[in-house]
């Protein structure tokens, strides 16, 4: 069509139209950045989003079941089966959890000690990624052994400590730590402190200060004996190979064991944060949007003004027999085709910008001296970043139907013109 040469041919500088290239490579520009700030900021939100998720997922489960009738849960081997057998479930396992005071050499922290069940090889494997190059059943069933080799015996009960923990308390490996429940114990002489030696056997870290810095692993076994508990656990945690199932797995749960249970999903124990960060993002779009809309004005300014310029062309071309669709149709695809490329050339900035993202942070952090990420304040430790491909067409459809939106007024008026006006003074 002659209409998209025209319109091409508009967009090339010659020499008495110097400014009006100007305006359009700023134009141009304009999009561009726009599109790529949108697509890196939304990238870094859903890359700390996914990041959250994996976290929170990587040491708890997706569904904890728990007693609603009681304190503990008893006859749970039975329950365990039955929940093992229900579709997507992966692993079901029994836990205990309680809040403790660990002493060593003097530093006292409070945290939540859980007890894990060693015989489940789906869980350890879970866990595996938190203990490279360790053997965490290993670790947490230790042989009485000399202790630094003087003749002290080190308690055969391990336990592990999340990073920020033992650092808090000066734990060290090896070192013996008393572990008391303010729960204590019922004896003739009425209830006294129940306090147990454990031998710090290993460190672990997640990534979130928030796990790390509140939460102690032992074996299942030394936990019930520790707190009395019998053959009764707190709770069964259940892994699905799917999270966004997790409620309708959880009622497949309910509905299979009967009632006087509870289950709680990561969804609904997250729920305010996971919802905080979607609103957010939803916000951070909205307000990104408006770049764009700025580079549409750009857009409305350089056709408006180009029109002014082809004054004399349009009325040529109108003698010469164009319609004003024809005209309309020259300016559209004018002001479309720089929309389109500085959409192009955003998405390509946007994806080069994301892929690098981490270099990117960790090169300011270190121009500036300082740790942008620092774990004692983030949930993260580095700057995570992804990009989903339904935001990317999302971003690409908004930035080429809003430079095509801006084209309808200036397209209109240029074909309004008269040619008998527009020659006149020619």
């Amino acid at each position: 069509m002659y209409e998209w040469k025209i319109g091409l041919r508009y967009l090339k500088s010659r020499r008495r139209q110097t400014f009006i290239s100007l305006i359009t490579v700023i134009s141009i520009g304009g999009v561009a950045v726009g599109v790529m700030v949108l697509i890196v900021v939304l990238a870094i939100m859903s890359g700390f989003q996914q990041s959250l998720k994996d976290k929170i997922l990587g040491i708890n489960s997706h569904i904890w079941v728990l007693p609603q009738l009681a304190q503990y849960i008893d006859n749970y081997q039975e329950k365990v089966k039955r929940i093992r057998a229900l579709p997507h479930v992966t692993l079901a396992a029994p836990f205990t959890t309680h809040e403790v005071m660990l002493s060593a050499d003097g530093q006292v922290g409070g945290t939540f000690l859980r007890g894990i069940d060693l015989s489940q090889p789906e869980l350890l494997a879970d866990l595996k990624r938190y203990f490279p190059d360790q053997d965490l059943k290993g670790l947490l069933t230790l042989e009485a052994v000399p202790f630094n080799g003087n003749g002290e015996r080190r308690a055969p009960r391990g336990i592990v400590l999340g990073e920020s923990l033992a650092r808090d308390i000066l734990a060290y490996k090896n070192q013996q730590l008393l572990v008391n429940s303010p729960l204590g114990v019922l004896s003739p002489a009425g209830i006294i402190p129940n306090v147990r030696k454990f031998t710090m056997a290993g460190q672990f870290t997640t990534g979130m200060r928030e796990y790390d810095s509140t939460l102690a692993l032992v074996a299942l076994d030394q936990a019930q004996a520790f707190f009395e508990m019998g053959n009764t656990v707190t709770g069964i945690e259940v892994k699905i190979d799917d999270a966004d199932r997790a409620r309708e797995v959880a009622q497949a749960i309910t509905d299979e064991i009967g009632p006087g249970y509870a289950t709680r999903d990561w969804m609904e124990m997250n729920q305010s944060l996971f919802e905080a960060l979607k609103q957010e993002k939803v916000l951070m779009f909205i307000v990104l949007v408006l770049i764009i809309l700025v580079a549409a004005f750009n857009i409305i300014s350089t056709l408006v003004m180009m029109t002014m310029e082809k004054r004399a062309d349009i009325a040529i071309l109108k003698t010469m027999g164009a319609r004003s669709s024809s005209i309309r149709r020259i300016f559209m695809f004018e002001g479309l085709l720089i929309g389109s490329i500085g959409t192009v050339l955003g998405a390509i900035g946007g994806l080069l910008f994301t892929w690098q993202i981490k270099a990117i942070a960790k090169g300011v952090g270190w121009l500036l001296g300082i740790e942008l990420f620092s774990p004692k304040v983030y949930f993260i430790s580095e700057l995570p970043a992804e990009i989903r491909p339904s935001e990317l067409a999302s971003i690409v459809g908004i930035a080429v139907v809003v430079s095509f939106l801006a084209t309808l007024y200036p397209a209109w008026k240029a074909s309004r013109l008269d040619p008998v006006d527009a020659l006149r003074y020619e």
